[in-house]
């Protein structure tokens, strides 16, 4: 069977090519939309300690990944040392990370949840998970590994091994 191989057929277009001017203006709000809906439902649960979403992005990779160094965080995290600092204060004052001094380097702190912060980053976890859940559950089996391959595509190019590595390092941690 000569097109059985695949060779020599061409490639289905893509319904939008990144050569086409026209925006995505449907795709562009729904992600606006969803993104507001899923950190609406961790932002009402942070409400209650006084936390908004930088202290839940910050714990959330400190749960994932005990001993983060900061200057691993503040590659992940993509922002300023100053602007990790004042979340980072806030979540040591308030017990919920504790930052110790390097295992091998003692002038690099690593960072570590408490067993409170282990307790809200989970609960966090599970609200954001409620409304994964469902939505797989609409959309059915393969939507789990479709959206997961999708989200990846939309990271940066270069990023995108790192990212992988990152989240596959987490994996097991379930707290």
């Amino acid at each position: 069977m000569a097109g059985s191989s695949g060779l020599g057929r061409r490639a289905a277009p893509s319904p939008h090519s990144a050569r086409d001017n026209a925006p995505l203006y449907e795709h562009i709000e729904l992600l606006f939309f969803a993104y507001r809906d899923f950190v609406g439902d961790a932002d009402r649960l942070l409400e209650d300690y006084g936390f908004g979403r930088a202290h839940h992005r910050v714990l959330h990779f400190v749960n994932r990944h005990p001993g983060l160094t900061i200057a691993a965080l503040l590659d992940i995290l993509k922002i300023t040392k100053q602007s990790l600092n004042r979340v980072l204060k806030e979540l040591v004052a308030k017990n919920f990370v504790e930052a110790r001094a390097g295992a091998v380097d003692r002038r690099h702190r690593q960072l570590f949840a408490t067993e409170a912060g282990e307790r809200l980053a989970s609960e966090l976890a599970r609200v954001q998970t409620r409304r994964f859940a469902a939505a797989f559950e609409s959309l059915g089996a393969s939507a789990k590994e479709e959206s997961a391959r999708f989200l990846l595509a939309m990271i940066d190019a270069p990023e995108r091994e790192r990212v992988t590595r990152l989240i596959a390092s987490g994996r097991g941690r379930s707290k």
